[in-house]
């Protein structure tokens, strides 16, 4: 007969399970969203050179930090529901110039049903159309992840650098890197380890975003990185880390991705068998 102490421990596996099915399940929705990157059709760097985009409206170019698109007639381009071509232009064409990105940030504009991204990453601008129909987002049936363990969720100690660190990492398309602000590390145990990652501002307000690999990575894991969101530290510096809700970032899905690869120091030797698994397209050899 059970005792109490196992039917305890069972309820909260339970409970723990059950929370990460809903987080994955929440996390898998986002990914597939009709203009998520799933729906990237094409990658352009941009250059001084005035060119037209395969898959975008208008001819595109940049000089002096801001980017400029000429749309000609019956071209349309929408930002914020509103038409950018105005034909005022005695050719039939309109010029509509952006005021400067900020590293890493963009903007969304609307051609038809895509989305039409225009970011800065690496220094350079990009132009990347996202379409509800394109193959990749259509034909997606989900990512494989580990079963959730409890014993990959862990605490953490969350140590503030000085001043934080400027950090170059590399990034998944060949020729560009990112630098990050590196605010502090997190020191942790693992398997009888004692374990530091730097850490990096989250995307959401009060959170930190560790880049990561382990002696899963290139076996039952994305080979270059995975990415898991901490909560801001309390009052005394812990943190939570569940490995469990490590997930993909873009470029394990398509090579139309910048996505930074993880800086020197997170790359672990221990194995965490937890979170997100190669994608279904990589591990068919697709």
């Amino acid at each position: 007969m059970p005792t109490s102490t196992h039917t305890e421990q069972d309820s909260r596996t339970a409970v723990f399970a059950a929370e990460w099915e809903q987080w994955h399940a929440a996390h898998e929705r986002r990914r597939a969203d009709p203009h998520g990157f799933l729906a990237v059709t094409h990658l352009h760097w941009l250059g001084a050179e005035p060119s037209r985009l395969e898959g975008v409206p208008g001819i595109w170019s940049v000089q002096n930090d801001a980017v400029t698109v000429v749309l000609g007639a019956g071209e349309s381009l929408l930002r914020d529901g509103r038409e950018l071509n105005s034909s005022s232009v005695t050719d039939g064409s309109t010029a509509v110039a952006f005021d400067p990105i900020p590293e890493r940030e963009g903007i969304n504009l609307t051609a038809g049903p895509a989305v039409v991204e225009l970011a800065k990453r690496g220094g350079e601008y990009i132009v990347r159309p996202r379409h509800p129909e394109n193959p990749l987002l259509n034909e997606y049936r989900g990512t494989p992840a580990y079963a959730p363990d409890p014993r990959f969720a862990v605490g953490g100690v969350y140590v503030p650098f000085e001043s934080p660190r400027p950090t170059t990492v590399g990034a998944a398309v060949e020729g560009i890197v990112h630098v990050y602000e590196a605010p502090g590390e997190i020191r942790f145990e693992l398997d009888g380890q004692d374990l530091t990652l730097t850490a990096f501002n989250g995307h959401a307000p009060g959170t930190l975003s560790v880049l990561f690999t382990d002696a899963t990575s290139g076996k039952t894991t994305y080979a270059a990185n995975r990415s898991l969101t901490v909560v801001a530290p309390d009052a005394d510096g812990r943190v939570a880390l569940d490995f469990n809700r490590a997930v993909n970032l873009p470029c394990a899905y398509t090579d139309l991705a910048t996505c930074p690869l993880p800086p020197a120091e997170n790359r672990l030797t221990v194995a965490i068998e937890a979170g997100e698994q190669n994608p279904y397209e990589r591990q068919a050899g697709k």
